[in-house]
């Protein structure tokens, strides 16, 4: 593997990797649940143009993105595909739910209120997703007054609900708080379909991220599923439904060498002297640092791969570059590749364990991962 040209640090994306993520995901999916793709925060660091196009040639029903400005993006690239706005839509934003077709989240009275009004004076009809809190405290009306908000919006007559949707605080890792969520969401859910009943398209139903989705019978009103990090081939937790599949990481993030130099025992590294050599050796100075997404909360903690070999990382991270030990990695040169998460030989650093690194998330991680780091996009195999 060669760097790219000029690119001192760097990120492959191989989006062949990304459709097969996606075709392994439908069919583990229950059967007539859509497959609702997230790539907010630009795709989550793997740039929302490519990976939108892929996805919508791969069989992504639905995206969802955090405001009007991503949303927007997404129409820019093709129609026809439902875009649902996750974040509050702010007063002065609601013509761009109408220019580019977006489903605005609704949370609140004033918020149905000012859409109905905007949409009457547009001669149009907006078509909202009512969010309902749970137990998250963001986003959503609380579950006990959801009835009556779904009452006003009745009354609205430009006004459309295609469908309900709640947020899980804590699926991975509390599986009772998720089970009372879940339950408060479907008590909630069957006095709007009750009132909904005469609707000619069903209502699209989803509380679950791919981390969350439990088995769906029968009679489960379930019908979408919010896949987010799965697809670019992060785990969900042992619990989901989609735990079983077998997706690969979408993501390799690296870096190069800018020089070795030996130096002696008792040597302080980086700024504030945070580490101080033991003995007698060689260190890498890498072409990257936090102004690119190496975390300085890695400092002293992480590694990086270099010849297939674990490369502590020493003293702080500073803005631009990474200091590592390669004093047992034999013919460490200016030029060769560093990887901060990926593998090399037989060695592989996880997203999950760069994050952990970092006492961080994966979703984190991600998004630090900066403007300045070049994206070099594989198409195909």
């Amino acid at each position: 593997m060669r760097p790219p040209p000029q690119a001192r640090c760097w990120a492959d994306i191989d989006l062949a990797t990304l459709e097969r993520n996606l075709r392994r995901i439908k069919a583990g999916l229950p059967q007539g649940v859509k497959y609702v793709a997230v790539v907010k925060a630009d795709a989550y660091g793997h740039g929302i143009q490519p990976v939108v196009s892929r996805l919508m040639q791969c069989g992504a029903d639905m995206f969802a993105v955090a405001n009007v400005a991503e949303g927007a993006q997404i129409r820019e690239i093709g129609s026809g595909w439902p875009i649902l706005v996750l974040s509050p839509v702010l007063p002065g934003e609601e013509e761009a739910l109408l220019e580019y077709e977006l489903i605005a989240t609704l949370s609140t009275q004033e918020e149905a209120q000012r859409f109905n009004q905007f949409a009457k004076q547009s001669g149009s009809t907006l078509p909202v997703h009512i969010k309902i809190d749970t137990g998250m405290g963001r986003a959503g009306i609380w579950h006990e007054e959801a009835f009556t908000l779904l009452e006003t919006v009745q009354t609205f007559e430009h006004l459309r609900v295609d469908g309900l949707y709640t947020h899980f605080a804590d699926a991975p890792n509390n599986s009772e708080f998720t089970e009372q969520q879940r339950q408060l969401f479907l008590k909630t859910t069957a006095n709007f379909r009750h009132n909904y009943s005469a609707r000619t398209q069903p209502l699209l139903i989803h509380a679950d991220s791919s981390s969350s989705l439990e088995s769906t019978g029968r009679n489960s009103p379930v019908n979408a599923v919010r896949v987010g990090l799965l697809q670019f081939g992060v785990p969900p937790s042992d619990e989901s439904v989609l735990a079983k599949v077998k997706t690969e990481p979408v993501l390799t993030f690296s870096t190069q060498v800018g020089l070795t130099k030996k130096l002696p025992s008792g040597t302080g590294i980086s700024y504030g002297q945070t580490y101080i050599l033991r003995r007698e050796s060689i260190i890498a100075v890498l072409t990257a640092g936090y102004g690119d997404g190496v975390p300085l909360a890695s400092s002293n903690k992480a590694y990086v791969l270099i010849n297939g070999q674990k490369c502590k990382i020493l003293g702080r991270v500073t803005m631009d570059q990474t200091i590592v030990d390669v004093t047992k990695v034999a013919q460490v040169k200016p030029g060769q590749i560093a990887t901060l998460i990926g593998t090399d030989g037989n060695a592989s650093i996880s997203l999950t364990q760069y994050a952990d690194f970092s006492d961080s998330i994966p979703y984190e991680s991600l998004c630090s991962i900066t403007k300045r780091v070049q994206r070099v996009y594989k198409f195909a195999e």
